[in-house]
């Protein structure tokens, strides 16, 4: 599912870059300067797009990812152990990201910072919540309570950090690289191509074994005395995988039911530490910066990074992406 997670957090970024301030009575303060007191106009306006991004997110799901399959009753699903836990994780990073971004929206618009970090959770909860209920009455997938307590887990750890502390302390984040497949066999790059497609764009979205999320943490707004450090220096601790070409195991059928198993290739899972950069926390008086910080801060910036590898041990990236 990791192309509607993508699809609704676009519109929602994009949202934030493009809602503009249509009220003539207020216009003292600039296009992406967030209001001092309550923007009706605004809000009014925040509102509607979301509605209307969440309206044509549901109906492009459903033209793009549902609609050749067959429905049915609203059932469970329990999938917990696809995919080494990788599309969990993305659930959280796209509850929380989804969160952050209507939540700066209704700022932006004049609402309070405590009722917009309460607004922001509970619309990343409504989009990711909604993709279930379709999950749920596709035979092909069913309602996945793991995935539910993952976009719980997204949504909360904004909203919990926003009471705690009136800002986000630890980030989650998720960056990406081209996984090369030609040093394996024909069989293994053929279902490469199949389960995460040709092109950089169909792989980004699809490809867990490419993919890393990211808890990033910011050292020195836990510390009471200047260190010395910058403050929007973090420090990042990932998961990723590799070498996983199917959801539960390295088995499957081709479509003419000829079976391929390889089981031998070992699935691994993989934890890293690195460095990362919170965009918010870097000084401007540039509005559009500021803005431009805000969009970019889902992101794990390349650096290097100290990996371990089951089987492997350590092993040490000059530059992760």
């Amino acid at each position: 599912m990791m192309n509607s997670r993508i699809i609704v957090l676009n519109m929602l970024c994009l949202l934030m870059l493009l809602v503009q301030d249509t009220n003539a009575q207020q216009a003292r303060h600039s296009f992406l300067e967030p209001a001092d007191s309550l923007y009706k106009g605004r809000v009014w306006l925040v509102s509607g797009s979301l509605g209307g991004a969440y309206a044509a997110g549901m109906l492009a799901l459903n033209a793009v990812w549902y609609k050749d399959y067959p429905r049915g009753k609203f059932h469970f699903h329990n999938d917990m152990d696809t995919w080494l836990q990788m599309d969990k994780v993305g659930h959280a990073w796209t509850a929380y990201a989804e969160s952050e971004v209507a939540m700066e929206l209704y700022r932006w618009a004049g609402l309070e910072d405590r009722k917009s970090a309460y607004v922001g959770a509970a619309i990343g909860s409504l989009f990711q919540g909604s993709i279930e209920v379709l999950d749920g009455y596709s035979e092909q997938w069913g309602a996945s309570p793991a995935d539910i307590v993952a976009n719980t887990f997204g949504s909360a750890l904004l909203l919990g950090q926003e009471l705690a502390w009136t800002e986000q302390r630890i980030r989650l984040k998720w960056s990406f690289h081209a996984v090369d497949y030609s040093d394996l066999d024909q069989i293994l790059q053929d279902r490469a191509e199949a389960l995460f497609g040709k092109q950089y764009q169909q792989m980004m979205l699809k490809n867990y074994n490419g993919q890393s999320y990211w808890l990033s943490i910011n050292p020195s707004s836990f510390m009471n005395t200047q260190t010395g450090l910058p403050k929007w220096l973090n420090i990042a601790v990932g998961y990723g995988i590799e070498d996983v070409f199917g959801g539960s195991d390295n088995i499957w059928e081709n479509d003419d039911g000829l079976l391929f198993d390889y089981s031998h290739l070992e699935r691994k899972r993989e934890y890293y530490l690195s460095l990362d950069i919170d965009f918010r926390r870097i000084d401007t008086n540039s509005r559009v910066l500021k803005t431009l910080f805000g969009a970019l801060n889902v992101f794990k910036v390349p650096a290097p990074a100290l990996c371990y590898r089951q089987k492997e041990g350590l092993i040490f990236y000059p530059l992760y992406w």
